[in-house]
């Protein structure tokens, strides 16, 4: 697949099965009789769009491509690197669906930059929130203490992509709350080479502050704990969503209606971002379809 003219520097598409809902209407072939031909039919090609180290997203993506795929239509998913790259493409209509974007306060910029030409189709999960964190054997327990405290860090935050939210808001609003700039640098970075430098602290007993945020397999995985953020400068708690191109629920109303009425609870979703970051590690979609399969329930209420 072509890139967008100069504006994401990666795209990787991935195509999904041929669409299976013509031939079981019957005119796979286009030999159908008129009658079924001007029946309402499934398919079409849907292009879902991701940040691949952001695994909410990842895991959304690979959900919805087999749960579409099982439904007749053809899906893409387009990994990009940064937000606003991924944010352009949704708002040109390169790419149909951002399936889990943090509109409320992360992607709040971009929702204003972009919201004429975005479409926003539901929140799928509630109570998501943005963290700074350490390990939990570190003698820190607020970002208030944090300046006192610098040695400990090497005077480091140790931040993700610096087109994220998560680093815009650190920068712009915990940074001066705190005056965080008097003794720290915040490091850009990516979120892989974060969870790496996180991983080689814990494994040395060394202290580290990190971005990371709610709900992600990372604070699980680790022996972290949040900083806690007296001045509620990391924002209020917000929703994951299904965020459009404008024109998606009008050109594919079904899966629009079956993206609003999706949500899942933190059982839920925990196994389901488990199975393809850890379990399926090297192969995201089989990650997917192995929650699918253990959850079909929650996908025939939405489609059947």
């Amino acid at each position: 697949m072509t890139t967008t003219t100069g504006r994401v520097a990666t795209f990787v598409s991935v195509t999904a099965a041929a669409a299976l809902a013509l031939s079981a209407c019957g005119n796979g072939n286009g030999n159908g009789d008129d009658e079924t031909d001007t029946e309402t039919e499934a398919g079409g090609t849907i292009e879902l769009g991701i940040i691949p180290s952001w695994t909410d997203g990842l895991s959304m993506a690979h959900l919805w491509s087999h749960i579409l795929e099982g439904e007749g239509y053809d899906v893409e998913i387009t990994e990009i690197n940064e937000a606003g790259p991924l944010y352009t493409g949704v708002a040109q209509g390169d790419i149909d669906v951002y399936p889990s974007a943090w509109p409320e306060v992360t992607h709040a910029d971009y929702m204003d930059q972009y919201g004429e030409d975005l479409e926003d189709l539901g929140a799928w999960y509630d109570g998501a929130v943005l963290t700074l964190a350490v390990p939990e054997y570190t003698d820190v327990d607020s970002l208030a203490d944090l300046n006192d405290n610098a040695d400990l860090f090497d005077g480091r935050i140790v931040g993700i992509e610096p087109g994220s939210g998560h680093m815009t808001i650190t920068n712009n609003e915990v940074f001066p709350e705190y005056e965080l700039d008097q003794e720290f640098e915040l490091v850009e970075s990516s979120t892989v080479a974060m969870l790496a430098e996180l991983e080689s602290a814990i494994d040395s007993e060394e202290d580290i502050v990190v971005a990371l945020w709610r709900p992600y397999w990372a604070n699980a995985e680790f022996p972290v704990k949040d900083l806690e953020d007296p001045e509620g400068a990391l924002g209020d708690p917000e929703t994951l969503n299904f965020i459009a191109n404008e024109g998606f629920s009008e050109e594919f109303p079904e899966v629009a209606e079956w993206m609003g009425g999706f949500s899942l609870d933190d059982e839920q979703y925990g196994e389901l971002e488990d199975l393809v970051v850890n379990v399926h590690d090297d192969d995201p979609s089989a990650g997917a379809a192995e929650w699918l399969e253990n959850n079909q329930e929650i996908v025939d209420a939405l489609t059947g």
